[in-house]
């Protein structure tokens, strides 16, 4: 496949189908950090130690175990734009982190369940994303490829301490699972600050929709496990799921709550959100990720039929400012992408009504 394969098309397989659970868990990750045994980490070496992380990690797709879990292909961050970097980070591909090195690269697999970074804070960060509340199920794919990468590359390895990687956090197993929920009835009924500041307490961390830093657009939180030294792969997805088990109960009783308690006021939400998207003739990113995020609680609650679930996880990346300078292959102002991203949206929910008449 092309570069242009993973550019053009907005929905991964995680985006387009659903999984376990997936009105409120968006997505399952689990993400291994590896290093390679004998080289700096990639904080500390130089471009050639780069660019050898780079040619041994394209040997290593093309042995006989990879081969035959992918085909895998290998974009370039130096190779490629701006925007085209953005569109990556944007579908979850890549870390934003990543794309700031020209030394650095991905590899991908055609449905997009498994991406490789390449030379990010470690040398190599296996990655595997999966519809709905499928922790378990990442994990097992995610170790299959890394045994595979395991049988040509030498990893850095101790015996005491586990994989060793450039953050002391991801010391151990080099293990990060995270859960993307979709959480609208505890921020309505105010519930999130309680709930998030308990999840912190039992070892777990909490970040927007595109990791550290960012904000949680659309009511999208990212529940993750904060270290990896001293807890096995079992015992860190096992506490996860534990307390994303609690959190997905709260989440449902609090929109039960919503429709029994205050129906009028969540279905006159839900209703002017719907009809915003419908008919506006622009639309900032951050408006558009709340209003489609009051759509899927609408759907989810049976105020909105005739509109597929899948809409706020599909519009989430088609909305995003890289996605539609790709899609429509031009650079756009702010403005021009308000414009552009409402008439988006006014054309996907036309089909919809076209689709269910």
């Amino acid at each position: 496949m092309g570069n242009g394969s993973y550019l053009n098309r907005a929905s991964s397989k995680w985006l387009r189908e659903d999984g376990p659970e997936s009105d409120i868990v968006i997505s399952s990750r689990i993400r291994l950090a590896r290093n390679i045994a004998d080289l700096p980490f990639t904080t500390m070496g130089s471009e050639s130690v780069q660019e050898q992380v780079v040619n041994a990690v394209q040997q290593a797709i093309q042995s006989p175990a990879l081969a035959q879990m992918g085909p895998f292909d290998m974009l370039y961050m130096g190779a490629m734009n701006d925007v085209s970097k953005q569109v990556l980070v944007e579908k979850h591909l890549v870390s934003p982190g990543l794309v700031d090195t020209d030394s650095a690269a991905v590899v991908i697999r055609p449905d997009e369940e498994v991406s490789v970074m390449v030379n990010e804070e470690d040398h190599l960060r296996i990655q595997v994303m999966l519809p709905g509340n499928q922790l378990d199920q990442a994990y097992e794919l995610a170790n299959e490829v890394d045994d595979a990468f395991e049988n040509v590359i030498d990893y850095a390895f101790d015996e005491e301490k586990g994989y060793l990687t450039a953050c002391p956090t991801n010391l151990g197993t080099g293990l990060r699972a995270s859960l993307m929920m979709h959480l609208p009835a505890l921020v309505l009924t105010g519930q999130i600050n309680r709930i998030l500041s308990a999840v912190t307490q039992v070892g777990l961390t909490v970040r927007g929709i595109y990791g550290e830093g960012s904000d949680a657009l659309g009511n999208l939180f990212q529940i993750s496990n904060q270290v990896t030294l001293g807890h096995s792969e079992q015992e860190i997805i096992g506490n996860l799921q534990g307390v994303a088990t609690q959190i997905i109960e709260h989440e449902r009783a609090a929109r039960q709550h919503l429709l029994h308690e205050n129906k009028g006021n969540i279905e006159d939400r839900i209703s002017r959100s719907f009809g915003i998207l419908a008919y506006a003739r622009q639309m900032g990113s951050k408006e558009a990720m709340q209003r489609l995020s009051d759509v899927r609680l609408g759907i989810d609650l049976g105020i909105i039929k005739g509109v597929s679930a899948g809409i706020l996880k599909e519009l989430m990346v088609a909305t995003q400012p890289g996605f539609l300078q790709q899609q429509y292959g031009i650079e756009m102002s702010p403005a021009m992408r308000d414009v552009k991203r409402a008439s988006l949206i006014r054309e996907r929910l036309r089909m919809e009504g076209m689709n269910h008449d």
